[in-house]
């Protein structure tokens, strides 16, 4: 089964559509793209797409509605079909220097409108661009999030983060919300991404996705993580309050610690069964995401190049959630990230793991060796996987029952074959490695 999601993060929609083909032969089966919503067309940086002018028009840096149009057509028409995902930004409006700073569009954007009808016509998604959007009186006012606030619940819905103007949780809001989220899933779109979710209140989140005609698409939130304080104050409130999937941050966090200095893979044994990841149906799963190397209070997150790779055979290797692969245009503007993560999505050690993971989704998962620094476990009878974070090879002899036996199995990740046949197998694993062998 394809569902494997790729962040298309920045990407504009029109270099999305020339490397269709290639996503496909990469076995993806969805695509995130950037937030679609009116930010500055002038503005490259990618938090431009992070700060909403109006929910009533599509047109960014990354491209305007016919192009959206022909992105979602494209994913439907080709074989496989892929779906498109848009990521969706309720929580807050953009952050400006301008008087008027809590009206949107604002009166300089209302006299683009007019100066430029056919421009705004074509963009438009819904509603009257000869008014305004929101006022100061669709907006909570009860200061920044500061200190100790960050880990109240209360505080984080309803102050405003990083100055971003936040919306209440008002009848006019509501229906601007619903409007918005209804013409989206009428042009085409499959499911959305809900960007700071955390901040956002359950009534506002139920506006949105508990409508009839909303009801069936894929819907995921970021809900935020780093502690178990926070998941008890944001995360287990969102899984009881919502149906919504969400980033599983319990399983990063876990394979973080899991790959640290002194770490344990066996933590990577049955996380769910310690609290350590979320149900396998609520869960997108990722290493890294575009948070991570965009934020400094993140960066201590990151896992080195090498362990991310472990990490991604891990993800891609085990069963549960839905798995998302970040690949971007080397935004982060630190040195050392450059090129990290440009192409990663058809990088040849990630397309071999979808490859697997597309093969044997579903297919149960059970463990044939564990230590603290080597972690092997089968895939029903077709498929192993092995992860060795060590700086020594290591060697172990493996009982071979449940595996197809005898039968010749093909590391995805290296290109090699190995035969089974009898009672044991002696699988080489070497330092800083993993294997992704499948049967066919």
């Amino acid at each position: 089964m394809r569902n494997v999601i790729l962040h298309a993060f920045n990407w504009r929609y029109t270099d999305i559509i020339s490397n269709l083909e290639t996503i496909r032969l990469a076995g993806y089966g969805a695509i995130l793209i950037p937030p679609p919503l009116y930010s500055d067309p002038r503005g490259d940086q990618w938090w431009q797409r992070y700060q909403p002018k109006d929910y009533r028009v599509l047109l960014s840096h990354l491209g305007g509605k016919r192009e959206l149009e022909q992105l979602i057509a494209a994913c439907h028409e080709g074989s496989p079909k892929l779906r498109v995902y848009a990521d969706l930004v309720i929580n807050h409006m953009a952050n400006e220097d301008r008087s008027d700073r809590f009206d949107f569009p604002g009166k300089t954007e209302l006299e683009r409108y007019k100066e430029k009808p056919d421009l705004y016509e074509e963009n438009r998604l819904y509603g009257d661009l000869s008014e305004g959007l929101f006022s100061g009186f669709d907006f909570n006012h009860a200061g920044e999030i500061e200190g100790h606030e960050w880990s109240d619940r209360g505080a984080v819905q309803y102050q405003n983060l990083s100055g971003l103007p936040d919306l209440k949780d008002s009848h006019w809001v509501f229906e601007q919300q619903r409007l918005m989220v209804e013409a989206l899933v009428k042009m085409g779109f499959d499911g959305f991404r809900v960007d700071a979710i955390k901040h956002i209140t359950e009534r506002m989140v139920d506006n949105i996705a508990d409508q009839p005609s909303v009801r069936e698409k894929f819907w995921f939130g970021e809900v935020l993580t780093g502690s178990e304080h926070d998941e008890r104050v944001f995360l287990e409130p969102f899984l009881r309050e919502t149906w919504m999937s969400a980033y599983d941050f319990p399983l990063f966090n876990n394979i973080r610690e899991a790959f640290s200095f002194g770490g344990s893979l066996r933590h990577l044994v049955r996380p769910q069964d310690y609290g350590n990841a979320l149900p396998w149906n609520r869960a997108v799963t990722f290493v890294v995401n575009h948070d991570v190397p965009h934020n400094d209070g993140f960066r201590t997150w990151l896992l080195s190049p090498q362990d991310e790779h472990l990490a991604h055979a891990y993800m891609l290797g085990r069963d549960g959630g839905v798995p998302l692969i970040y690949s971007d245009n080397n935004e982060s503007h630190y040195p050392g990230d450059k090129d990290r993560w440009l192409n990663l999505y058809k990088r040849p050690d990630i397309t071999a793991m979808i490859q697997f993971h597309n093969a044997l989704h579903g297919e149960p998962i059970a463990m044939l060796y564990e230590s603290d620094t080597l972690l092997i476990f089968r895939r029903g009878d077709r498929g192993i996987v092995a992860i060795n974070k060590s700086d020594s090879d290591q060697r172990v002899d493996l009982n071979t029952w449940g595996l197809k036996n005898p039968g010749t199995y093909i590391d995805l990740i290296h290109n090699r074959s190995l035969t089974i046949s009898g009672n044991t197998l002696s699988l080489l694993v070497p330092s800083r490695s993993a294997q992704m062998w499948l049967s066919d």
